[in-house]
């Protein structure tokens, strides 16, 4: 009886540890979605003049980038290697084979937003100024860091 315990105890630990792994996954798609929709969507669009400059919706985004950019680096752990989120994109394993390069992505990213967020963007001079800096900054880690499936 111990024994069965035992066993039904430790296939519950790992399958509880299986579906937290896939639940940072899923976050970790969720937060670049969030990014790309932020950076590209709102702030990339009033950039270029596909959508009327609206302040509160540029305040929104770079606020979700702040927020987004501080979990970023806690997002991909060792356990999440070759795990895949429901998507078209999914992490690369050259993370997980040169984090420190990869680290230092996500620290030149985070600072990037950090320095608009404290600059704030006040009209849309400043939003064209600050969104190619950040699109280079998510552009330089997608290249090596990503992969798109199909």
């Amino acid at each position: 009886m111990k024994r069965m315990f035992v066993t039904v105890a430790a296939v519950l630990l790992g399958i509880g540890a299986v579906y937290a792994q896939q639940d940072v996954v899923n976050q970790r798609q969720t937060s670049m979605k969030e990014n790309g929709k932020n950076i590209g969507g709102v702030l990339g669009a009033m950039a270029k003049g596909e959508k009327p400059y609206d302040q509160a919706a540029v305040d929104a985004a770079v606020a979700k980038l702040a927020e987004n950019a501080k979990t970023m680096g806690t997002l991909f752990p060792e356990n999440t290697k070759g795990l895949k989120a429901d998507g078209k994109y999914s992490a690369s394993p050259k993370i997980w084979e040169n984090r420190a390069d990869f680290d230092s992505h996500i620290a030149s990213y985070t600072k990037a937003v950090n320095e608009v967020a404290a600059a704030g963007i006040k009209n849309l001079d400043a939003l064209k100024a600050a969104v190619p800096a950040l699109g280079k900054q998510c552009s330089g880690c997608h290249e090596t860091y990503r992969l798109k499936e199909g």
